[in-house]
């Protein structure tokens, strides 16, 4: 998969978490980005394109002052593990940068 957000950065397979893309920006700064976060992305691309940019250099920023991240959908059931590495979610970016997307979905009206 191309993943032109981080292109910049070294792709490297991690066998063991072989479905999570792991960028390596150099010897002390690594990231992994699971593949629901991509997702995730896409959606905020389509909302705010104006401040996609701003988004993922957030991220790199965040990779650059704490070393090593993993960037999960939910930090209570992520499925990438890595020793030493912090977890952030999509939203602990674009929250302080107060980038929002509402959640309007809802339960359906027709119960059983």
């Amino acid at each position: 998969m191309n993943y032109e957000e981080f292109k910049q950065f070294k792709l490297e397979m991690d066998p063991a978490n072989p479905f999570t893309p792991h960028f390596v920006i150099d010897e002390r700064h690594d990231f992994y980005v699971e593949p629901v976060v991509f997702t995730q992305l896409q959606g905020f691309k389509e909302r705010h394109a104006d401040k996609y940019d701003l988004i993922i250099q957030s991220m790199i920023d965040r990779v650059m002052s704490n070393c090593k991240v993993i960037y999960v959908a939910d930090f209570e059931n992520y499925f990438t593990e890595k020793e030493g590495y912090i977890y952030l979610e999509l939203l602990d970016i674009t929250d302080p940068l107060q980038i929002f997307v509402e959640d309007k979905s809802r339960g359906s009206d027709y119960g059983d």
